[in-house]
């Protein structure tokens, strides 16, 4: 099996994630999500999804239950404790003058430096908001980019669909 780091690495699968939590704070899902649902969010085949749920799923990151023909997955956020205990140690480095300071990323992606200072070691920036902020200012940038991409290709497929289902007595 996997280790839970290399299974979050992959891009389809932090973007499942990215759903099910979105789905697990609304009530209208319940927290759940159908491979449907989930595949009409992602824009991704139904075997891709289903292939990366089963990835998750054996790591212990989603649950699922069977309804009929359906399958419905639900985020189980526990494993993601173990990235959480690697990753904290980090946030508490400390610069070679001795004052703590990590790294958050601009919107354009170029690193900066988030230091701590001030009155009492009290932080001028929070890091973890500041972190969060950013994250999610990357999560917008992609979702947009994606859903652009995703209708554009509509588009092309669309245009395609017509010129190549025209009969010449149409012209």
């Amino acid at each position: 099996m996997a280790d839970i780091f290399s299974v979050v690495a992959d891009p389809t699968r932090r973007a499942l994630l990215g759903e099910l939590l979105t789905a697990l704070g609304a009530d209208a899902t319940g927290g759940e999500l159908s491979v449907g649902q989930l595949v009409l969010r992602l824009g991704v085949s139904q075997p891709t999804v289903s292939k990366h749920l089963r990835v998750l799923r054996d790591i212990g990151l989603v649950t699922s239950r069977e309804e009929g023909q359906h399958r419905y997955y639900r985020l189980d956020p526990e494993p993601l404790l173990g990235i959480e205990e690697w990753v904290v140690p980090f946030t508490n480095a400390v610069d070679a003058d001795g004052t703590p300071a990590t790294t958050s990323w601009t919107p354009d992606g170029q690193p900066v430096s988030v230091r701590r200072s001030g009155a009492a070691g009290k932080a001028t920036v929070e890091v973890g908001t500041e972190l969060g902020r950013v994250m999610a200012e990357a999560s917008h940038r992609a979702t947009v980019a994606i859903t652009g991409a995703q209708q554009g290709w509509e588009r092309v497929v669309d245009r395609s669909r017509r010129r190549f289902t025209k009969r010449p007595e149409d012209d």
